[in-house]
């Protein structure tokens, strides 16, 4: 079986800091190489994987802004469309535009819907529905309109996260700095519970970090920029939780799933795919504000870590994914 996974081209794959989908495309590549297939990636020219790299963009236009985002993603994707004829299958990975040449090609394509930014883009998903293959990354972000194959949860490599049973006393915020994440409900609530905070990401909006975040920074509130995979896994492993207020409907949360499978729990805003990640007063809590989070860290020392870490390889392992869609690959071959 001839694969072709199309990644986004914003950031590298895998990304050096931030990047949800051009990681999951990763993650999806190297397990499905693992398992014996014959998988081509298309992403940026200084991409990893252990399989065939194909790129036509050498650097992606988040990283390079000398570039203009809507060229280089159709040179992106035509390079792969006019290669179709050579794989049985592409997975797509990069939303909706992809879906505009599926007519007009042979092979067919399955795609993974990371998350919907806007009600704008739905007529495209709704005209290739019954091309497109659609699979889920959350029951919570199915959209009422369209159909899907299946859900399919974000696979995470265990062996990049490493398990602690002991955390130190420091609660973690792990994400964009941006309003939709909650950065600064983070802040609030680790004054109130009187914990230190650890604030990791990449800054998505100035203004709100020079309003609401910056005037908060102190010894106890710490900022400490985007974290690459190793200040990642110490960072997750160490934090006596996540906090993950977050203030709209998540599609899924890959910072949930890694503290998850470092032992940490998680703490966050019932809203989105978080009852889908979290097993309520067993791995975290889901709560419904501020005041809510702050009562929930009182009763931390109820959860074990170990449940936390069983819980998540049990449902968002690289291994699950990949069997899953393996066996997605061969319903639409056959």
């Amino acid at each position: 079986m001839k694969i072709a996974v199309l990644a986004p081209v914003a950031w590298r794959t895998p990304p050096r800091h931030y990047g949800p989908w051009e990681q999951m495309a990763s993650n999806l590549t190297e397990g499905l190489v693992e398992a014996g297939l014959e998988v081509t990636l298309f992403a940026t020219g200084d991409s990893l994987t252990s399989g065939k790299l194909d790129a036509v963009i050498a650097e992606g236009y988040e990283e390079n802004r000398n570039q203009d985002a809507k060229v280089v993603e159709c040179l992106h994707i035509s390079n792969l469309m006019e290669k179709a004829g050579s794989f049985d299958l592409i997975h797509n990975h990069y939303d909706f535009l992809p879906l505009t040449y599926t007519r007009l090609i042979k092979t067919p394509m399955i795609t993974t819907i990371h998350g919907f930014s806007s009600e704008k883009i739905i007529p495209v998903y709704q005209k290739y529905n019954s091309r497109g293959h659609y699979v889920s990354i959350s029951d919570a972000d199915r959209h009422p309109e369209l159909q899907y194959l299946k859900t399919v949860y974000n696979g995470i490599d265990p062996s990049s996260f490493e398990f602690n049973a002991v955390p130190e006393d420091y609660l973690l915020f792990f994400g964009r700095i941006h309003p939709d994440k909650g950065t600064a409900e983070a802040i609030q609530i680790a004054i109130q519970s009187n914990k230190r905070l650890i604030i990791a990401g990449i800054i998505q909006d100035q203004d709100y970090f020079n309003s609401r975040i910056a005037p908060f920074l102190n010894g106890d509130i710490e900022f400490v920029g985007a974290a690459g995979p190793a200040e990642r896994n110490q960072l997750l492993k160490h934090a006596s939780a996540l906090l993950h207020p977050i203030n709209f409907e998540e599609p899924f949360g890959l910072s949930v799933a890694e503290a998850m499978i470092c032992g940490t729990p998680v703490i966050a805003f019932n809203r989105g795919s978080m009852p889908e990640l979290i097993k309520d007063q067993e791995t975290g809590f889901l709560v419904k504000n501020v005041e809510e989070a702050v009562e929930a860290i009182g009763k931390l020392d109820r959860i074990h870590r170990k449940t936390c870490r069983e819980w998540a390889l049990s449902r968002f392992s690289q291994e699950t994914m990949v069997k899953d869609y393996i066996t997605l690959y061969h319903h639409i071959l056959t």
